[in-house]
């Protein structure tokens, strides 16, 4: 059996508040609940938006509060991130693309592919031809080792308000390389701040509750006029595969307040 764990949009600032949450405590507590439980994990991803502002403060604080696990993490993109200052401050592992936070890690019978979909300045994500060239070539030598693909921006409309118009831009060069490669098991999808399953021309996806605070439902509808976090628990997601099945709980580390 393999089993990760997986965090995303800890929206860690130094100091303050974030939509009237404490990052550094919502971080501390994913952290004692992993660690109190889940110490026999391969490795943590992070799926994006591990700061709010994008400053080295905060890349300084994440990283001291992430380094707490009791397992290797790795760093990915969002939208709120700076890749340079992810790439200075962060564990990006070896081997992966230069100009991009993009690599694959092996795990026990399985792998982990994380993928950068930050256009910097933008909250919508884009995925070039270099990003697309380079998975495919990733894809391509290892057709038989059951794969989950991590990214931040989901690559389809998921029913949310104002959150659709910020979904990965011209997916479908990516999504027609995935679904050629069927050792693709799963889809780990970030950015939504909000727990969302199904699946995408065949393919399995996840999406993941926020460290820091959950997106409302689609109904009643909002705007970013009218936004207000969800009164709803944050989670982890604890991922095993076995034989190539993947499942993937949702666990609640502390309170919504």
């Amino acid at each position: 059996m393999t089993k990760l764990l997986w965090l995303s949009d800890l929206h860690f600032v130094a100091e303050g508040l974030v939509q009237d949450h404490d990052p550094r405590q919502r971080l501390a507590s994913a952290v004692e609940h992993i660690n109190a439980h889940h110490r026999d994990a391969e490795f943590c991803v992070v799926s994006g938006d591990l700061v709010d502002r994008g400053t080295v403060e905060d890349y300084y604080g994440v990283v001291a509060g992430l380094n707490r696990l009791a397992m290797p993490w790795l760093p990915m993109v969002g939208n709120h991130d700076d890749r340079a200052l992810v790439r200075q401050h962060c564990p990006v592992p070896t081997g992966g693309m230069a100009q991009f936070i993009q690599y694959a890690v092996p795990a026990d019978a399985a792998r982990a592919v994380c993928l950068d979909t930050l256009t910097p300045g933008n909250n919508h994500g884009t995925f070039c031809a270099a990003r697309l060239d380079w998975l495919g070539n990733v894809l391509a030598k290892d057709p038989d080792t059951p794969t989950l693909i991590f990214m931040h921006h989901p690559p389809m409309d998921l029913g949310l308000p104002m959150r659709d118009r910020d979904r990965l831009q011209e997916a479908e060069p990516l999504l027609d390389l995935l679904t050629r490669h069927k050792q693709v098991r799963q889809l780990c999808i970030g950015h939504v701040h909000r727990p969302i399953a199904g699946s995408l021309r065949g393919l399995p996806f996840a999406t993941m509750r926020a460290v820091l605070y959950q997106a409302p439902p689609p109904v009643p509808a909002w705007d970013w006029e009218s936004f207000r976090p969800a009164r709803e628990a944050p989670a982890l997601g604890v991922i095993t595969l076995r034989g190539g099945d993947v499942q993937i709980h949702y666990e609640q580390f502390c309170a919504a307040d």
